[in-house]
């Protein structure tokens, strides 16, 4: 398959890395030093199931030089995808399909409404990964899968198609029943941990583990699955269990890239989690006090961050 991982960072360059380095031809879109080191240095992926480099790397800032592809597997953060999807559009062909792998919900229908419904594809995807260095990834967790299917959950010969290449390149992958559901039990896992952390400022192991803490996640997870379940959203009646196991089984010191952004004063995707959540609340006529508490407090560095509003430390 041709296929360009618009988004190059950690995820995309993870996944990306994994499809070119079992035979896909793959051409990354990045920026910066990052961009630059590939050109020259190829790209590194040290990862707890194999460490591996590609040399040389296809990468271009410059979707319009590319041409049509088969596939597009967006690795943006999630507020950047209205732009990148306007980028996209010199590299769809009639038949090409684009896969979202945003933390969030609104990845999908933000890609139909600029590129048309019939290209777009849902999913999500789980690794803790980040970037050592311009050109080097590095994977440190969790086993990494993708969970994707078609918006209406047909078994299209397309999410065939893309399951078996991933299966390929040694990434589990699979099409759940219903996508939908796949993706909010997703955005209930890392919404409530992003809140959490950031607000707190601490990790997941010591927000856990207080009890006022972790009675305040359990109310922040009863706040997504009440709005879940006004969207008609079918999730597990032990939804909230599943969760709260899975933050237990996590590393004392993990923390959520959205938390991590927040600290480090680097636009997040406050609106795409927190932001979405309230939304949601409105729209589905749904009281959401915790997450609007949350919101309101995170969003004078997130103004700070973006350029759009200045204060001292």
């Amino acid at each position: 398959m041709r296929i360009a991982v618009f988004g190059a960072g950690s995820v995309g360059g993870y996944f990306g890395g994994r499809l070119s380095k079992a035979g896909e031809d793959v051409v990354f879109i990045a920026r910066g030093d990052h961009l630059a080191a590939m050109r020259t240095s190829g790209l590194r992926v040290d990862s707890i199931n194999g460490d591996f480099e590609l040399t040389p790397v296809q990468a271009t800032d410059d979707p319009s030089k590319i041409g049509k592809v088969d596939m597009i597997l967006v690795g943006v953060k999630a507020w950047q995808v209205p732009r990148a999807a306007e980028a996209m559009r010199p590299m769809i062909g009639p038949d090409t399909f684009v896969l979202p792998l945003q933390n969030g919900l609104e990845a999908p229908a933000q890609l139909s409404e600029i590129l048309g419904d019939q290209h777009i594809l849902c999913g999500l995807c789980g690794l803790f990964c980040y970037m050592a260095a311009p050109g080097h990834i590095v994977h440190a967790g969790i086993d990494p899968f993708i969970k994707l299917g078609e918006q209406d959950n047909r078994r299209s010969r397309r999410v065939v198609l893309l399951l078996d290449t991933f299966k390929r390149a040694g990434i589990k992958a699979e099409i759940p029943p219903n996508i939908q559901v796949a993706m909010w039990m997703k955005f209930l896992l890392i919404a409530a941990w992003s809140g959490m952390g950031a607000i707190t400022r601490s990790p997941i192991g010591t927000w856990r583990s207080l009890p006022e803490t972790r009675r305040m996640a359990e109310m922040a997870l009863l706040e997504i699955l009440a709005v879940a379940a006004a969207r008609g959203i079918p999730l597990p009646e032990d939804a909230l269990q599943m969760i709260m196991s899975m933050y237990d089984s996590f590393a004392h010191k993990a923390t959520a890239s959205f938390h991590r952004d927040i600290i480090a004063g680097r636009p997040s995707e406050l609106e795409a989690q927190i932001g979405a959540v309230v939304r949601l609340g409105r729209k589905f006529d749904v009281e959401t006090p915790l997450h609007l508490f949350i919101y309101r407090s995170l969003l004078p560095m997130e103004l700070k961050a973006r350029g759009q509003l200045q204060f001292g430390e």
